[in-house]
C-alpha cells in the first residue's frame, strides 16, 4: 500500500505536464533503480514491476540462501537462518524474492525519490517541448503577450510554452500590449541547460512567406511558387513569384483586386510596402522587373562581376532608387547582382569618385548609399531633396555642391 500511495501522490505531476501513464511508469521505474543503487550497490538483483493501469508498484529482492555465517555478499546472499524466517522450508542454494517496502529505503531515501521524479518529469518535458518546435522551425506560430521587457516580449502560447520575440525580429512599428496576440514564425529553438529557448521572429523573409501561404490559396496548394523573397521588416519588400499553368496570373492571384488579397498581409507588417513581380530567368527582364516601379530604358549585364547599368530616363531615376536607396538594394538582393543607375544622356557625366582628392571618402560613401554616384545625379537634385535622403548637413552638401560646379560645369 506504501507503494501505491507514493505513486499515486505523483499524479499531480502527470496532470500538470500532460505525461502519460506508461511514461511516468518508466520515469518510476528508473528513479527507484537509482535509489536502489545508493542503497544496496546494485539492483540488477532486483525486479520492479509496474501495472500502469492500477498504478500499482512492487520491488522484490532475489538473493541465493547460504549457510549461516557464509554470506559474503549481504546484497546478493542470504542465511539459512534468515531465510527460512521468510519461509520455513528454505534449504542452501535455493533462490529468495523479498519484498521490499519503501520505509526500508529510509525517510531521506524517499524525499530524495520525490526530489528526482521532479527532476526526471521537467527533464522528460522539456525535452518534448524542444522536439516539438524543432519540427516547427520556419512555421507560423502565434501566442499571447505576457510581459514586455527592454529587449524583447515574452509569449506565452495556449499551452503555457515561453516564446521569446527579441527586439531585433520585431518591425520597428510594432508595439504591443499585455494580452495582445502576436503573429510570427518560429526561428529558432536552443536548449540552455535543460530548459528549451524558443524564438520567434517578425522580420524573417520567411514570415512573409508564410503570410503568402495562409493568405493565398494558390500559393498554399502550390499552384504559384515563391521564388525570392527580400525585405527591409517595416519598410519594404520584394517577392518573385512564378507559376507552372500559364492560364494563372502568379502576380494578380496574389495582390488581388484592388489589391484585397495582399492588403492583409501588409497591415500585419505594420504597414510594408510590397512589391511583387513575376519571376523569369531572363536575366534582363528580371532585373527590369525587380527595380519597379521604374521603368528601366535598357540593361547592360557583366555576368563575371555579377553587376548591371539600368539606363533610365532622368524622372524614372528616384523611383529606381527608393526612398532611403531600398527599392534598389531590394533589387540587387532579390537578383544577385549589384546594380548601378545611369540616367539617359550620362555619357557626359563623371563619376563622383572621381573628385576624392577634394571631397572625403565618407561623403561620397553617403551620396552613393542614396544612388548618387555621379556629378549630375547630385546637380540635378534640389539641396533640400538630398538633405532628405543623406544623412549629410545642408552645409556639407552645398560645399559638394560648389565643388561639382566649379570642377565639372567648367
Amino acid at each position: 500500500m506504501e507503494n501505491i500511495a507514493l505513486i499515486e501522490s505523483f499524479s499531480e505531476f502527470k496532470d500538470d505536464k500532460f505525461i502519460d501513464r506508461v511514461t511516468l511508469m518508466a520515469i518510476l521505474e528508473d528513479v527507484f533503480r537509482n535509489a536502489l543503487k545508493k542503497k544496496f550497490g546494485d539492483d540488477d538483483n532486483f525486479d520492479i514491476i509496474i501495472n500502469p493501469d492500477k498504478g500499482d508498484l512492487e520491488i522484490w529482492r532475489n538473493r541465493v540462501v547460504v549457510a549461516d555465517g557464509e554470506v559474503e555478499e549481504p546484497n546478493q546472499e542470504i542465511s539459512l537462518s534468515a531465510a527460512r524466517k521468510i519461509e520455513p522450508d528454505f534449504e542452501v542454494g535455493e533462490d529468495v524474492s523479498q519484498e521490499v517496502k519503501l520505509f526500508d529505503l529510509g525517510r531521506r531515501a524517499i524525499l530524495a525519490l520525490r526530489q528526482n521524479l521532479i527532476s526526471k518529469i521537467h527533464e522528460h518535458d522539456n525535452s518534448n517541448i524542444f522536439k516539438q518546435f524543432q519540427e516547427l522551425v520556419g512555421d507560423l506560430y502565434t501566442a499571447e503577450v505576457h510581459h514586455i521587457r527592454h529587449r524583447a516580449v515574452i509569449l506565452l502560447d495556449d499551452e503555457g510554452n515561453e516564446i521569446i520575440l527579441p527586439k531585433d525580429k520585431q518591425i520597428p512599428s510594432d508595439f504591443f500590449r499585455k494580452g495582445d496576440n502576436v503573429k510570427g514564425v518560429i526561428d529558432s529553438v536552443e536548449l540552455k541547460g535543460n530548459k528549451p529557448t524558443i524564438i520567434m521572429s517578425r522580420t524573417s523573409p520567411k514570415f512573409l512567406e508564410k503570410l503568402f501561404e495562409s493568405e493565398i490559396p494558390e500559393v498554399f496548394d502550390g499552384l504559384i511558387t515563391i521564388k525570392n523573397i527580400v525585405r527591409i521588416p517595416g519598410e519594404k519588400a520584394k517577392v518573385a513569384v512564378d507559376s507552372y499553368d500559364d492560364r494563372i496570373d502568379p502576380v494578380g492571384a496574389c495582390v488581388g483586386m484592388k489589391g484585397s488579397r495582399i492588403h492583409g498581409i501588409v497591415r500585419e507588417l505594420g504597414n510594408e510596402n510590397i512589391d511583387v513581380i513575376n519571376y523569369t530567368t531572363n536575366l534582363q527582364l528580371y532585373i527590369t522587373r525587380a527595380l519597379s516601379p521604374a521603368r528601366v530604358t535598357s540593361i547592360k549585364i557583366d555576368e563575371e562581376n555579377k553587376r548591371a547599368e539600368a539606363i533610365l530616363k532622368p524622372e524614372e531615376v528616384s523611383k529606381a532608387i527608393g526612398r532611403g536607396g531600398h527599392n534598389i538594394r531590394l533589387a540587387g538582393q532579390l537578383t544577385g547582382y549589384e546594380i548601378d543607375v545611369l540616367r539617359e544622356g550620362a555619357e557626359e557625366d563623371v563619376e563622383l569618385r572621381e573628385f576624392s582628392d577634394e571631397i572625403e571618402d565618407w561623403v561620397i560613401k553617403e551620396f552613393s548609399k542614396a544612388g548618387l554616384d555621379t556629378a549630375k545625379s547630385i546637380l540635378e537634385q534640389d539641396v533640400a531633396d538630398l538633405v532628405k535622403r543623406t544623412d549629410l548637413e545642408e552645409e556639407t552638401i552645398l560645399d559638394v555642391i560648389r565643388i561639382l560646379k566649379e570642377e565639372f560645369e567648367d
